[in-house]
């Protein structure tokens, strides 16, 4: 069975948007690149055409990554209804218990995750233990130093 990747409507449509955009433009661009690399001569001693062969390789990858992320998606359903736990486009507020530092979050999808911007995976350490959790309960994550706690301050959609 296929992986399920489980994305924002707006991540979806970021995804649309660059098969289009490799398809058609990128992909052009390429085999012009490769078409002018070949027009310098020998191949076996040409550095231009196996770096426009390379890019061509790492084009066509990302275009079947793509394909099978929009073959194998579900789109995450942000309601205002239920916010009493964390669940899949909460955003929340968590303390670490030991410094009382408070941070926020969004629990996103895989292809979503950036956590250097607040976005973190439902699939990470972080991000499964945090689900399901309601606003006052400890959350805790294992990392590599050893376990860390967090409470939830606060849920939002």
């Amino acid at each position: 069975m296929a992986k399920e990747y489980k994305l924002s409507a707006e991540r979806l449509e970021e995804l649309k948007k660059e098969l289009v955009y490799l398809k058609t433009v990128r992909e052009k661009e390429v085999a012009d690149l490769i078409k002018e690399a070949r027009s310098f001569g020998d191949l076996s001693e040409n550095s231009e055409y196996d770096e426009a062969k390379n890019e061509q390789g790492k084009l066509y990858s990302r275009i079947a990554e793509l394909e099978n992320i929009l073959a194998n998606y579900v789109v995450i359903e942000e309601s205002a209804e239920s916010t009493n736990t964390v669940r899949m486009g909460s955003r929340i507020t968590v303390k670490d218990v030991v410094t009382g530092e408070e941070e926020s979050y969004q629990v996103v999808g895989s292809q979503e995750a950036d956590p250097m911007n607040g976005r973190i995976s439902e699939e990470s350490p972080f991000g499964k233990a945090l689900l399901g959790k309601a606003v006052g309960e400890l959350a805790v994550v294992e990392a590599p130093a050893g376990n860390i706690e967090y409470e939830v301050v606060a849920i939002q959609r």
